[in-house]
């Protein structure tokens, strides 16, 4: 290949950064209509219909019309959570006729027959947050002020119901709070009942959790935030699942037997739904992360049985989606040491008589199931990804509640589907390291075809990185890529950057685009930077014995791993410089950076985004799983918190963080400061003022990135003398 300047133009962190999605933005919202006859997705502000049939697109509803249905108010913290945890803005009415827009919890139903939409609000009660529609289409349901509400859509001037209304603040019925979205990755907590008569509810009681302020420095007078936020080792949400009438009324509360010793104040209820009109399920997760429970509960008197039940020596991974319908129950278990997919039978006619009988494990081997992609009963099929024959790809695969299993998709690299409500057709949502994303229309029996590719990025001359492989000190396969500067370079010429996430949960090392991470490494490597990645111990999808190697130990396992694997690029390219290392990471990633400047002083610079720097300080469902209750770790709590290694800082250390973050509280930041003032120790701090934990924007995104490649070309790249020439 030739150089840069030759085949084509360098890439700046304007480039990403500054105008939206340098590769262009993949369709928002695909969505199936209830009866498979429309997939839509938003694009460029118009809603799109894609014909299943033909393939062939066309706008259903106009820029003109959808921007009369906007609203762009909202602050900082409800755009990030929107665009965080993906909540829709669209969802299609059962009738597949109309559509409810939601923009940014402004409700409105949208008639594809006439063109016309209606804004909800009858008696000055407004919209709310979280709608759904009653299985009939004759009601609509939301929060508003964190309780349920009802509305008739077809007795128009009928006032709303309060299905289930709160007189509390701190009691939220059918609301998501901030913990379970985002440890449990609960996006609703209610449910309609399959004959539209009731709605199943988790009502959360946040009175005992403690508060922590959020201030906001930018107005004359500054303004606080109070939010509800357990720390290790805090009472957590109490919470109960009820069940309600449409119109109110005395609420059924579901009784989990004293025998199972579920604790409403400690413990968590991940997921619910409804067996049936009259049954309602409900899954429960202790506090210490090691019993999973599934329980059966009649809804007109709230009497159940426990069903399933599920144990583990040290935590469960953090999949609890269940599939309940037709007398079978699908889950994923790690039991036999990766991430499968069980099939268990019950009693149709009688769903608490008796416990779930396994049926069969429906996949097996050394691989895991990433996602349950959809369940068609009629077929009697689940359609999943997963890594089968190789552990850094996803592939889409279909398997028959009988066992026979068949792969939907071959090309190498990563795959992810939206089935059809009514089965036989997906959508393929395909990339590579150095191909974007793109999204194709496919049937199960048949060829895929493409329907959106990305803009063309050949411009740019972007370079695959190089993948290396090497052995943790208990002979674990670990994976890493290392993206080297272009052309042929003197031995000890190339600084070397790592930037691991470590934690647990994602992997960054995948045949999967990148996306702007990638492309940021790509605008090092043309400064002359060589940047490696490396999933270490603890991060996910591969098998519970790597996952739970992070199993009270935050630091240690993560970095020898890493450690090792860049020894191991040092030999084997000798253009590296042992001497100019640098770090960085965000989140776990930044506390990870942390660690690494406080345990070696082979680091020359870092830059830290983010961090947590004392476990104390972070979400008690989230640290517990690995860390278990501060009373029970006490020396972990101690050891493993950076915070009191600050003393032991090497190297020049950036530390960044959005005085907004609600997930990693600014907090943790000024205390490791704190320690650093306290050892008389240099550092330099850069602050984005109301910006969450996702530091997004267009306005702020350039101004972060250049600060983290500067901080690399002061520190990491050799001094010059007076004529230029480096020392």
């Amino acid at each position: 290949m030739g150089s840069v300047a030759q085949a084509g133009k360098t890439l700046s962190v304007e480039d990403i950064y500054a105008h939206g999605s340098i590769t262009g933005n993949a369709p928002q919202g695909l969505t199936w209509s209830p009866d498979g006859e429309h997939l839509t997705y938003m694009d460029g502000g118009e809603l799109v219909d894609l014909d299943p049939a033909s393939g062939k697109p066309h706008i259903l509803v106009s820029r003109a019309k959808l921007a009369a249905l906007s609203n762009d108010t909202g602050n900082e913290k409800d755009r990030d959570h929107r665009a965080r945890y993906g909540q829709a803005s669209y969802l299609w009415a059962p009738d597949s006729t109309h559509l409810l827009f939601d923009t940014n919890g402004r409700l409105w139903i949208y008639d594809l027959r006439t063109g016309t939409g209606l804004a909800i609000g009858f008696s000055g009660v407004g919209s709310g947050d979280d709608p759904k529609f009653s299985p009939d289409g004759k009601l609509l349901s939301f929060i508003k002020e964190h309780g349920l509400v009802v509305i008739h859509l077809r007795e128009v001037g009928t006032p709303t119901y309060a299905a289930a209304p709160t007189n509390s603040p701190t009691v939220m019925n059918g609301e998501v709070d901030w913990v379970y979205e985002e440890e449990l990755n609960v996006r609703s907590n209610y449910f309609w009942s399959p004959d539209s008569s009731k709605l199943a509810f988790l009502q959360m009681d946040e009175t005992h959790v403690p508060e922590y302020p959020i201030t906001d420095w930018v107005p004359v007078h500054p303004t606080v935030d109070q939010q509800r936020y357990p720390q290790p080792g805090d009472p957590n949400p109490e919470v109960r699942v009820g069940v309600a009438g449409t119109s109110g009324g005395k609420t059924t509360w579901m009784k989990l037997p004293p025998e199972a010793g579920f604790k409403p104040g400690d413990d968590y209820i991940p997921r619910f739904g409804w067996v049936d009109r009259k049954t309602v399920w409900i899954e429960t997760l202790t506090r210490d992360h090691k019993h999973l429970n599934l329980y059966f509960a009649d809804a007109a008197n709230g009497q159940s049985k426990l069903v399933l039940e599920q144990k583990d020596d040290q935590f469960f991974d953090d999949k609890y989606d269940v599939s309940v319908a037709n007398g079978q129950v699908i889950l994923t278990s790690w039991a036999d040491g990766h991430t499968h997919l069980y099939l268990y039978s019950y009693d149709a006619a009688n769903p608490t008589a008796n416990q779930l009988k396994l049926a069969r494990q429906l996949t097996k081997g050394e691989f895991d199931v990433d996602a349950v992609l959809g369940v068609d009963q009629a077929r009697r099929m689940v359609y999943y990804s997963s890594n089968e024959g190789n552990a850094l790809e996803q592939q889409i695969w279909q398997v028959g509640f009988e066992g026979e299993r068949k792969a939907l998709t071959s090309a190498p690299g990563s795959h992810t589907g939206n089935f059809a409500p009514t089965g036989g057709s997906f959508v393929d949502q395909f990339s590579t390291r150095l191909t974007p994303p793109t999204v194709s229309l496919c049937r199960v029996e048949n060829a895929c075809n493409l329907f959106w590719s990305t803009r063309a990025m050949e411009a740019y001359h972007l370079r695959a990185p190089e993948e290396l492989e090497t052995k943790a000190s208990d002979g674990t396969t670990l994976y890493a890529t290392l993206l080297l500067p272009e052309g042929k370079s003197d031995a000890g010429s190339v600084p070397l950057i790592l930037n691991p996430y470590g934690g647990p949960g994602p992997m960054t090392v995948r045949h999967a685009w990148g996306g702007d991470s990638f492309l940021f490494d790509q605008v090092l490597a043309q400064h002359g930077f060589a940047v490696l990645h490396t999933d270490n111990r603890g991060t996910g999808r591969r098998g519970r014995s790597f996952q739970q190697a992070a199993y009270h130990n935050f630091g240690p396992v993560q970095f020898e791993d890493q450690l090792a694997m860049a020894d191991a690029a040092l030999t084997k390219y000798p253009q590296l410089d042992r001497k100019r290392q640098g770090w960085w990471g965000w989140s776990w990633g930044g506390t990870f950076t942390l660690y690494a400047m406080t345990h070696s002083d082979r680091f020359r610079a870092g830059v830290s985004v983010a961090p947590v720097v004392d476990w104390h300080n972070y979400d008690s469902i989230y640290t517990e799983r690995y860390m278990s209750e501060p009373a029970d770790f006490l020396s972990g709590y101690k050891d493993l918190s950076v915070v009191n290694s600050a003393a032991k800082l090497k190297g020049h250390l950036l530390l960044v963080h959005g005085t907004g973050d609600d997930n990693v509280h600014m907090q943790n930041t000024v205390q490791f400061v704190q320690q650093l003032i306290v050892n008389n120790i240099p550092y330099d701090l850069q602050i984005y003022p109301r910006k969450t934990h996702s530091i997004a924007g267009t306005e702020v995104r350039p101004h972060l990135f250049n600060r983290i490649l500067g901080q690399f070309e002061m520190y990491l790249k050799p001094p010059v003398d007076a004529g230029g020439a480096a020392k």
